[in-house]
């Protein structure tokens, strides 16, 4: 009777291991679908999102608005494979590059991708309006980004950078407070110089490229060659200037060299005819 109760008990909890092992496959079954239906872009992997049809939503833990609509969001990804559609997060406190790329002003946002094409979507959210949203195609009534605030422009490729950059400023604003101890106005002092330092080593720079692509007319070599020229034409006119002055001068010189001539030839003449006749030439 003892050995029929045992194996009784034996079998009885052999049965409720088996039924929690098959309980614990089925819960874990619909939360291992979830994730696998419900994608995370990252800095890293953002470029998947160029290809094919998307829908992401851009949130934040600590948004209320966020949490409330978590839930939704997974149960519209469960449908993703069927529509043929990627359904995708995007944490903007894990990922500010990201935030700036989107320009991400409210939470939570959500975006419709379609091959590269970006339509911000703004309609309700509900699980079947998203559903109806892709169903029905209503996101081609939407107008979409311009190229020019396209996530991979060059415009929204440097507000990623300026995002990244605020939130490593931040970072170690925290470290030097938060680890090293550093008063809050120290930290600022801190950032201040090394703002200071940047901008003044930034500005020598684009001076030194400056100078160098569009040098000074001073020290360039073309503007001495413009110059001579100005210089040896200045000194051409002075020379003739001066030869004209000088030819003027001899102009009157042979004027009055000619008329002495003829002053003497008329003198020998004379004195010739007075010989001829026998008369004697007069004492001047």
């Amino acid at each position: 009777m003892a050995c029929t109760y045992t194996g009784t008990v034996r079998m009885t909890a052999g049965v409720c291991v088996f039924s929690a092992l098959i309980s614990t496959c089925v819960l874990l079954q619909p939360a291992s679908a979830k994730s696998a239906n419900l994608r995370v872009i990252t800095d890293e992997n953002w470029e998947e999102i160029l290809t094919g049809e998307w829908m992401i939503e851009f949130f934040a833990p600590w948004c209320p608005a966020c949490q409330q609509l978590q839930p939704v969001w997974n149960e519209f990804a469960e449908w993703g494979e069927d529509l043929g559609v990627n359904i995708a997060k995007v944490d903007v406190t894990e990922q500010p590059g990201l935030s700036g790329r989107f320009i991400i002003t409210a939470l939570p946002t959500i975006y419709h991708c379609k091959d590269g094409v970006f339509r911000r979507y703004q309609g309700a959210r509900s699980k079947d309006d998203f559903l109806s949203f892709i169903d029905e195609k209503k996101w081609q009534s939407i107008e979409p980004l311009s190229s020019w605030f396209g996530p991979s422009s060059f415009l929204m490729n440097a507000m990623s950078a300026l995002f990244k950059l605020s939130m490593f400023i931040r970072h170690c604003h925290n470290y030097l407070t938060e680890q090293l101890g550093v008063p809050v106005w120290g930290s600022y002092g801190i950032f201040a110089l090394a703002t200071l330092i940047s901008g003044l080593v930034l500005g020598l720079i684009l001076v030194f490229i400056a100078d160098f692509v569009f040098p000074s007319r001073r020290f360039a070599p073309e503007y001495h060659y413009r110059k001579l020229p100005a210089v040896q034409a200045r000194l051409l006119q002075q020379l003739e200037d001066e030869q004209e002055a000088d030819g003027e001068e001899e102009d009157d010189d042979d004027d009055y060299g000619g008329k002495s001539e003829e002053w003497r030839r008329e003198d020998g003449a004379d004195a010739l005819r007075r010989r001829g006749v026998g008369v004697p030439e007069e004492d001047t």
